[in-house]
């Protein structure tokens, strides 16, 4: 299966939070989009990996996307390495995006950061010819293949976006499959250790910066991304 857009995210939840209401415009607009969690989420404070591959699984059901993967690395432990890479590289090639979006560049989890270095390079590398992999399952091998665009969502910290992107009629759906991962965020109920990201602040956060970049640019609701290089536009009128 061919995506136009390819979203990666070092945890499961990462996606949603960063990119959910990108991910759910594309998906209507009728892109084939689809996520790829580095790893479980193992580590996390609140529930379990089995927890959260069904909230995963529901995220993505939320938003529509075209298929789901997990390449179980180590929570907390994965590196950039050519292992790692080849890894990425095979997803890159197996679904051929022309876009790929991944974590944030500078962030509080020190998996963001590495997740998103990980991703770019394995982009560049996915488009050198000498380099060789297998489809999944070990059958053809694959052919190169590199994104025409990388670019990062933001997450904890309040990074400068290189540009955003109206998500104003998909925010209800970002929000429901952010609470899709019930183990991890605000339950008034629940008598699991608080977190970061268990308050109920963090959920109104993910909500006002999406607002106050939707008022910085004159919509209702925005997500930002950064960018490696410059984004190229055809005419004036693409910023129109």
């Amino acid at each position: 299966m061919k995506l136009d857009i390819l979203v990666f995210g070092a945890h499961p939840d990462d996606a949603e939070l960063g990119a959910g209401g990108t991910i759910a415009k594309e998906v209507a607009s009728g892109k084939k989009v689809g996520i790829v969690d580095l790893t479980r989420g193992e580590l996390g404070t609140r529930g379990t990996p089995e927890i959260r591959d069904k909230e995963a699984a529901k995220a993505a059901e939320i938003l529509g996307i075209s298929i789901r993967e997990n390449l179980e690395f180590a929570d907390g432990f994965f590196v950039n390495d050519r292992p790692h890479q080849l890894e990425v590289i095979r997803m890159i090639r197996e679904y051929r995006p022309e876009i790929v979006l991944c974590n944030a560049i500078d962030d509080r989890h020190i998996d963001h950061a590495r997740g998103a270095k990980l991703v770019s390079d394995a982009c560049f590398l996915s488009g050198l010819v000498k380099i060789d992999t297998k489809m999944t399952g070990g059958g053809q091998w694959q052919e190169p293949w590199r994104p025409k665009g990388v670019y990062h969502y933001i997450q904890w910290k309040n990074l400068e976006p290189d540009f955003v992107l109206d998500v104003s009629r998909f925010i209800e759906k970002k929000q429901e499959a952010i609470l899709a991962y019930s183990s991890q965020f605000f339950d008034p109920n629940s008598d699991e250790p608080e977190t970061p990201i268990s308050s109920k602040n963090f959920l109104d956060s993910v909500n006002y910066r999406a607002r106050d970049l939707g008022r910085l640019v004159g919509v209702e609701y925005a997500e930002g991304f950064t960018t490696e290089r410059y984004v190229a536009i055809k005419s004036l009128d693409d910023l129109i």
